[in-house]
């Protein structure tokens, strides 16, 4: 084909996905480069690669992929260790807030959750981003949410192991965590396997049946290591080992759809992803 009709295609391609895919924002769209404080914020945080490249939003300490069907995440992305975990930002400053930068058609509100039962469940966890106020700020849109069962979860387990999660960002070298909601097929009495779950508020926001956690450590000599974990969007009993929701990071690409660290060399990738690991860092 001609260099001219090369850049006609293209020009038309472009076009063409502008008109027809308008409500995808993500900045790797029709060539469209990244402004110099995403590049910033993409060499930081996604060091690893993306698991996919839907509608990609770039905040101040993290990445996220929305999913403008369900009006979650598809996924979040942070980049944790001890310097950035510094600060003195005040969650009580921050407010729940609906994320203008998604379209209104495919946006969660305020209102959907309100009365549903369910809390705004945070994927990239407000703890986790005291570095300014601003950083905090930035995960209370409601793009960055998920519905999740309150008591015994998300104030309680879900918490837990948050907290877990900032103990390893101090105790390893660099910290990549992705965060996201999981729809698990579960067998019924007729032998047939089927997706089910609650949508709440007038949007109809999808509520999952799992969240998955995908972290993986840089070693102060070099190493890499990986850990993956699949917990059930219910009350857990508080003394519920921990390791019983660990999987291989193979399981919960298998579940979600998604390819994570997708930049390592193949074998290494492959090599590591398939290992579930039996024990939690730091446990006995």
């Amino acid at each position: 084909m001609r260099k001219p009709v090369v850049i006609a295609f293209l020009v038309l391609f472009c076009a063409f996905a502008s008109f027809s895919w308008s409500f995808d924002l993500s900045p790797v769209s029709c060539f469209q480069p990244l402004s110099k404080e995403e590049q910033q914020i993409e060499k930081e945080i996604m060091q690893y690669g993306y698991p996919d490249t839907a509608t990609l939003r770039y905040r101040t300490d993290y990445v996220l992929s929305y999913d403008g069907r369900n009006r979650v995440p598809h996924w979040v992305c942070e980049h944790l260790n001890a310097e950035r975990l510094k600060g003195d930002a005040d969650r009580k400053k921050s407010k729940f807030k609906e994320d203008p930068s998604i379209p209104v058609e495919f946006r969660s509100t305020l209102n959907d959750y309100k009365g549903s039962g369910f809390d705004r469940g945070h994927m990239a966890p407000a703890a986790d981003h005291k570095s300014s106020q601003k950083a905090m700020d930035d995960t209370f849109f409601l793009s960055n949410m998920s519905p999740q069962v309150g008591i015994g979860f998300n104030r309680d387990y879900w918490s837990r192991l948050e907290d877990r999660v900032r103990e390893w960002a101090l105790s390893k070298k660099e910290l990549y965590v992705y965060t996201g909601p999981l729809y698990i097929p579960e067998a019924e009495a007729d032998g047939k396997k089927y997706v089910k779950y609650q949508v709440i508020g007038g949007n109809n926001v999808a509520v999952p049946t799992h969240f998955f956690k995908v972290i993986l450590a840089e070693m102060a000599d070099g190493r890499i290591e990986m850990l993956a974990f699949v917990l059930p969007n219910r009350k857990i009993p508080p003394d519920t080992a921990l390791a019983s929701f660990l999987a291989s990071v193979d399981e919960v690409e298998r579940l979600s759809g998604l390819d994570f660290f997708n930049v390592l060399d193949r074998e290494t990738q492959e090599r590591m992803e398939k290992e579930r690991q039996t024990r939690v860092w730091g446990s006995e």
